[in-house]
């Protein structure tokens, strides 16, 4: 599934499902630091693969008046810095073609937000640099559309594209994760299912996203029993006060416990 492919990669030798996990966006260096910590300490025990994630800019905002980020150069530089003070991996995610060279400079893993994976150009740029692309599935599209975007960066010469499925819409306000799509994109590439964004309620009269957090270890279990390759959740010591998606983000004091949890489940499972 590539993780060998991916420098300062830990325990990939352990048969267990890898993890990508931060806050959702990027607000200083102390925040960053803390998290990574404290999620590198429970994977270490845990012996799950661990890829820090954290967005150095928040292109797609509900209001404009939303924060979209510290500063690209102030943020990826940070990134690095998780990177270099932890020796873990590292993934964000790109808005434009133009962004592709510039980010690839700093982390291990560009990723392709949902709402932007048939954008051709920047999948291919994404490809091009030769990291891993992780590629979003659209809100909108079905798990048998992904095998497109997974061919463009193929097609581009890069034979690292991941899978992340994030739910599809349910009407306005709702998403819903539809696992009968996991079989389907696990056999195309490595698929990754994306708990916090999933319990997302987009479409709020007043701008802001809700979410349903209360519901991420439901999510969680059922994707470990369906045999993802790997789980993204984003999560914050403050979720409340978090700059970016708070409403559905995991606290990290709750971390440890589910991560604990699903590693068991993953035993389970790969003992049947």
């Amino acid at each position: 599934m590539h993780l060998s492919k991916i420098q300062n990669i830990n325990h990939i030798d352990a048969n267990n499902f890898f993890l990508l996990a931060g806050p959702c966006a990027i607000e200083g260096e102390e925040m960053a630091l803390r998290i990574a910590e404290k999620v590198v300490a429970i994977t270490d025990k845990l012996k799950i693969p661990y890829v820090f994630k954290g967005s150095f800019k928040k292109a797609n905002r509900s209001r404009v008046d939303s924060f979209t980020g510290i500063g690209d150069e102030k943020a990826l530089k940070i990134l690095r810095k998780v990177s270099e003070t932890f020796n873990v991996p590292t993934v964000t995610d790109i808005h434009e073609s133009d962004d592709a060279a510039r980010v690839a400079e700093y982390v291990d893993v560009l990723q392709i937000p949902a709402f932007l994976v048939r954008q051709t150009d920047l999948v291919v740029a994404a490809a091009k640099t030769g990291k891993v692309v992780n590629l979003k599935k659209g809100q909108f599209m079905s798990p048998e559309a992904m095998q497109h975007a997974v061919k463009k960066v193929h097609d581009s010469g890069n034979e690292k594209a991941w899978i992340t499925d994030r739910g599809t819409m349910f009407g306005y306000q709702d998403m819903i994760v539809d696992f009968r799509g996991i079989p389907t994109m696990r056999a195309v590439a490595p698929t990754i299912l994306d708990v916090t964004h999933s319990l997302q309620q987009p479409n709020q009269s007043i701008g802001v996203t809700g979410g349903r957090p209360e519901m991420i270890e439901t999510i969680a279990r059922a994707g470990v029993v369906n045999q993802v390759d790997g789980l993204f959740i984003e999560t914050h010591f403050d979720p409340v006060n978090a700059k970016s998606d708070g409403a559905n983000m995991l606290k990290l004091d709750n971390l440890e416990r589910l991560l604990t949890n699903l590693v068991a489940i993953r035993k389970t499972i790969v003992n049947l």
